[in-house]
């Protein structure tokens, strides 16, 4: 079956029928495309078109919509995960990429204690979640928040489930001195609502600290584990988002 190649064109809501300049040259100088060939693009909320290509060149390509339709997602409500980045970024590439393709509506970017990452780039992470919007050919490309500090975030209205994730066992901890027992964790997969809005909260290499759990205990987050096995924090992340997945998921 031939690779159908989809473009991302995001100034289609504002009226524009013109590539950015990164997919034109896709299309122009890597695909050899030319004047009258046919285009599947999206505009990464939620809509395909075909087109075909009215002008090619150099340093531009346009097109004109000859169809419009509507992608449906694969799962109900939304799904939104906030980690903290690990401090070699390939590894929180290789994260968006996986989690956009299985499905993922936002990623957001902590910077909490134990960091050892305190300053990230997010235009390297938008090209990647793009890249693999196209090519599980969606139409919906997750939103990818800046680096927030960690209690900025767990302050933020959210309308929805909201869960943290860590390792702490309870001798680690046991109650504090405000009753809150931080170690009473189920696992993420049986808490799960199949529809409606859930954000995990994933930390750093070195988990977040007991204060950090703490706190997001007090805006409503609950502690929840994701198995027995530990994980690392690109991996914790994804079967967050896999979790998240396979509880909203549509049926067919």
């Amino acid at each position: 079956m031939k690779e159908t190649h989809i473009f991302y064109a995001p100034q289609i809501a504002e009226g524009s029928n013109e590539l950015p300049a990164d997919e034109a040259g896709h299309a122009v100088r890597v695909l050899r495309m030319r004047e009258g060939d046919a285009l599947t693009l999206t505009d990464g909320i939620g809509h395909f078109y075909d087109a075909h290509i009215t002008v090619a060149s150099a340093k531009h390509c346009t097109f004109a919509i000859d169809h419009e339709w509507d992608d449906h997602k694969l799962w109900q409500g939304s799904i939104n995960l906030a980690v903290a980045p690990t401090k070699n970024m390939d590894r929180m590439e290789w994260l968006a990429e996986k989690a956009t393709e299985i499905g993922v509506d936002k990623i957001s970017l902590l910077n909490c204690a134990n960091s050892e990452r305190r300053v990230v780039k997010t235009e390297r992470l938008e090209k990647i979640v793009v890249s693999a919007m196209k090519q599980s050919h969606k139409a919906f490309k997750p939103e990818i928040e800046p680096l927030t500090s960690f209690e900025d975030f767990i302050n933020k209205p959210f309308d929805g489930q909201k869960f943290i994730a860590h390792c702490y066992a309870p001798e680690e901890t046991g109650d504090n001195q405000d009753g809150i027992h931080l170690s009473g964790r189920n696992f993420l997969g049986e808490l799960l609502n199949s529809d409606g809005e859930s954000l995990v909260l994933i930390g750093p290499e070195g988990d977040f600290s007991i204060s950090e759990v703490d706190k997001a205990i007090r805006n409503g987050f609950q502690p929840i584990s994701l198995g027995e096995s530990r994980l690392r924090t690109e991996t914790a992340a994804l079967v967050a988002v896999h979790l998240m997945y396979l509880a909203k998921r549509t049926k067919a």
